[in-house]
């Protein structure tokens, strides 16, 4: 039996919620309202939040209760939100299973401590690779490159679902790129998750092509297209400042 078979490919249905309620309960906040439950990460952590049965109204009621009138992303399509929620941004994207590709330990790569962070921060700042927090660090660890003492590449590991590690926050100083850093720090860290008997997989924006084009020939596959799709509870007319 392979990996992705043992581990259950539905699990990436929904990573958010396997990894809420899974690997990283610690990192989360998980409440129920009238039998429905929701979960978000501690907001120092990471941006997500997710409903156990996205059908469920009361699974969004409980998600409106942790979020207080603040916004999260859930892998949600805004045409499936209930009556009552605002769509702020929508980022089309692409999930990928990293079954084929082939793991390499590197070296050069360090894991990153809470010492390195705002390094980290700093060097996310610069690249945007993605939503990356303080404590995002505490989700699975994070590997870096330096260069005359100065982090100029990481990558690390996000969410947990059963059975597969997301693979995230790939970035390279603009200023040594085109080294293959990138694709050093990815097979590093995929190197991790299959010692652990784990499968990697990541996320992208659609309209980065040209990182989509450097995961495929690295042998992940495109699985899905989801959509990242940051939303808030209304106020309602009750609660709306005169």
């Amino acid at each position: 039996m392979t990996a992705p078979e043992r581990a259950g490919v539905q699990a990436l249905d929904d990573p958010v919620w396997g990894s809420l309620t899974g690997a990283h309960a610690e990192l989360a906040e998980v409440v129920g309202v009238d039998g429905g439950r929701a979960g978000r990460y501690q907001t120092d952590v990471a941006p997500f939040g997710a409903v156990e049965d996205p059908a469920d109204a009361a699974g969004w009621d409980a998600l409106a209760e942790l979020l207080a009138g603040h916004a999260t992303c859930v892998l949600v399509e805004p045409a499936d939100l209930p009556p009552g929620w605002d769509v702020v941004t929508v980022i089309p994207g692409v999930q990928m299973d990293g079954t084929g590709l082939e793991p390499a330990p590197d070296p050069a790569a360090i894991a990153l401590t809470d010492a390195d962070v705002p390094e980290m921060l700093d060097l996310v700042e610069r690249t945007r690779p993605g939503p990356y927090r303080p404590r995002t660090i505490r989700m699975g660890g994070y590997l870096g490159i330096r260069h005359d003492g100065e982090l100029i590449a990481m990558a690390g590991r996000r969410l947990h679902p059963p059975g597969w590690v997301e693979i995230s926050a790939v970035c390279t100083d603009p200023r040594h790129r085109a080294r293959g850093l990138g694709t050093r720090l990815v097979r590093a860290v995929a190197a991790g998750i299959r010692e652990g008997g784990e499968v990697p997989f990541l996320h992208a924006s659609t309209d980065n092509t040209g990182a989509i084009r450097l995961y495929e020939a690295l042998g992940f596959t495109v699985r899905r297209t989801l959509s990242f799709t940051i939303v808030r509870r209304r106020a309602s007319p009750a609660s709306r400042p005169r």
